[in-house]
């Protein structure tokens, strides 16, 4: 089977970028767009718009798009399941993360797991950690760690490795912001503190509604993307954040900070890998999956 055109397809449907996905792909952009161009012959329709800026999947690219994901990902399916006969197993298991999860917690998953499997080639993708159960549902990456959301979305499938603490964060050097914090909550005070918080996910759903509780209107100064970047701006005095304690403990400005002891707590992360349910069928990543032990640490 020759499974290659699909793959630079793929790379560029995602990229929307000749050079980076020929890059991404070991080969020239001269090919790939060769390659591209035999692949529309053959659908006998447009798959991409392109021009001298720009490049965009058409109507017709993005149902390819979905039909190429999932021919890859049953070809890989039936490919692994006759390894597993020979009891073999090669191939690539993908995972992404925030550069903070792999530091607290890859070490763990992966060091056994590359004794057992030597022939699993891992491929890790960090980033925002918002956008990690989407990856997985698109079938962009194979397995998540993010911290679990109140309602696990349909398909998804959850093992639990750790519960992280969220804790309110301010400036250490004293007289800046918490001063003025007290606990229990004044809310008056509350509301001219400035706030710095996530763009969103489970840290932000949960700061909103500890405010929604106490009818407070947070005083939101900054929102922004990645934990990393609230820990920064809190120890310039920028304002208080809301960070998983997990973040505080690999953060090379933990020193500039300080934790807030505040009532009532913000409720805890529970951090743990996803992946879709149908893909445990895979022996690849069913490997990986059960050698994982559900211990909450």
């Amino acid at each position: 089977m020759d499974t290659r055109t699909l793959k630079l397809f793929l790379s560029l449907s995602d990229t929307l970028h000749f050079g980076r996905a020929s890059a991404l792909c070991h080969i020239s952009a001269s090919a790939l767009s060769r390659t591209i161009k035999h692949l529309e012959e053959e659908l006998s329709v447009p798959l991409f718009i392109r021009d001298n800026r720009s490049v965009a999947l058409t109507h017709e690219g993005i149902i390819f798009q979905t039909y190429a994901r999932d021919a890859l990902a049953q070809w890989d399916l039936t490919r692994n399941a006759l390894l597993e006969e020979a009891k073999e197993l090669h191939g690539e298991v993908s995972i992404y993360c925030s550069v903070t999860a792999s530091y607290s917690f890859l070490y763990d998953i992966l060091s056994k797991f590359r004794q057992n499997y030597p022939g699993i080639e891992i491929k890790l993708h960090t980033g925002d950690p918002d956008h990690a159960l989407s990856r997985v549902q698109n079938n962009e990456e194979d397995i998540s760690i993010a911290a679990k959301p109140d309602q696990l979305p349909k398909h998804l499938t959850f093992k639990p490795i750790a519960i992280s603490p969220l804790l309110f964060i301010a400036p250490k050097e004293k007289g800046i912001l918490s001063g003025n914090l007290i606990s229990p909550i004044n809310a008056e005070q509350w509301r001219n503190i400035p706030m710095i918080l996530s763009e969103g996910g489970v840290s932000r759903d949960r700061v909103d509604e500890w405010f929604r509780r106490l009818n407070i209107k947070p005083n939101i100064y900054a929102q922004v993307a990645g934990n990393e970047a609230i820990v920064s701006m809190v120890s310039l005095g920028f304002g208080v954040g809301v960070v998983p304690k997990i973040v505080l403990d690999n953060s090379p400005l933990s020193n500039k900070v300080e934790v807030l002891d505040i009532q009532p707590a913000l409720k805890p992360y529970e951090v743990g890998l996803f992946t879709l349910e149908k893909k445990l069928k895979n022996p690849l990543i069913n490997a990986l999956w059960c050698q994982i032990k559900a211990n909450i640490r």
